[in-house]
């Protein structure tokens, strides 16, 4: 190539729109700030320079990112596209910062699992204490934030698996089944559903019944075994605590919906017994959910791996 051809390509090069991380970093920040200035602060520059680098990018672009409407500042077309990609890509790159260093340091990685089950977390402790014993260069990281917001989590990078026992099917995420069990009722020793082979949709017009606090379109109680009879028990009461849950239940003051197995594990602490709901019970599985292109991950695969374990056969 010539001299005159070379000056040319870097001319070229040199025209192109250099999108660059701190410019999708802005965006995300003064979407959540307000503001330029309160930006700025946050990502550690002065003012001058990120508007200087906001307005040498627009240039290139040829088009606004912000409209002025007073003090505030209003996205354009533009900027909410530019908003939607930080949101995508950032919490990717920073993910393969962390990887990458860990991959300096020695490390295999970290597992970032979310709960979407409020029962599941007492079960995943028993998986938990084997897989790290089986693996101590893993770190493993529960983070119980995203009820019920766990596919927008996963695609969003800020978990690796997802603990869940209502997936939701998405092109690029897989869910395996790992664990069997059945939902039933809970009642107090002395209830007199307490010694029924089985109870019907009616007989808990009467009841207060206590659950988590998540919507009743996602409760099984709900949506399995009282709407379909066209049932409503007496009162609707949340409790976010399985402990307190179970006391309540024990005490008098409700009944609850909760896994099998879950209920044994108590009954030799607290005063409960377990009812079938219906003649043939409702059967729920465990799923953990991941990215497919995760799925290779060797400790990843382990820790699905250790779910499926007979470790935890007994509590079903």
């Amino acid at each position: 190539m010539t001299y005159n051809g070379i000056n040319s390509a870097i001319h070229e090069f040199n025209s192109y729109i250099m999108l660059e991380r701190i410019h999708l970093a802005v965006v995300q920040e003064v979407e959540k700030q307000g503001s330029l200035t309160a930006a700025a602060q946050v990502l550690c520059v002065t003012q001058s320079a990120l508007s200087h680098s906001m307005k040498k990018l627009e240039q290139q672009l040829g088009t606004d990112i912000w409209l002025r409407e007073g003090r505030n500042l209003r996205l354009t077309q533009a900027g909410q596209y530019l908003l939607a990609v930080a949101n995508r890509v950032l919490p990717q790159l920073t993910q393969a910062e962390v990887r990458l260093r860990q991959f300096a340091q020695g490390e295999r990685g970290a597992l970032r699992i979310g709960m979407e089950c409020h029962p599941c977390y007492q079960w995943l402790l028993k998986i938990v204490s084997p897989y790290l014993a089986a693996c101590p260069d893993v770190d493993v990281d529960v983070k119980q934030k995203f009820q019920f917001g766990g596919i927008g989590a996963l695609f969003g990078y800020e978990i690796d698996l997802l603990v869940t026992p209502d997936p939701l099917y998405k092109p690029g995420l897989k869910f395996e089944p790992v664990f069997d069990y059945e939902q039933v009722l809970v009642v107090a020793r002395n209830h007199p559903l307490a010694n029924a082979d089985y109870v019907r949709p009616e007989q808990l017009t009467p009841e207060v019944l206590i659950t988590y606090p998540v919507a009743t379109d996602r409760l099984d109680i709900y949506n399995q075994f009282l709407l379909p009879a066209g049932v409503t028990p007496k009162r609707h009461k949340t409790i976010e605590t399985t402990d307190i849950m179970l006391q309540m239940v024990a005490s008098g003051r409700g009944v609850a919906a909760l896994p099998r197995w879950l209920v044994q594990e108590y009954a030799s602490k607290v005063e409960v017994v377990p009812v079938r709901l219906g003649p043939d019970g409702i059967a729920k599985q465990i799923f953990l959910g991941a990215r497919e292109a995760d799925l290779e991950i060797d400790y990843l695969q382990a820790f699905i791996a250790f779910a499926r374990m007979p470790q935890v056969d007994d509590q079903r």
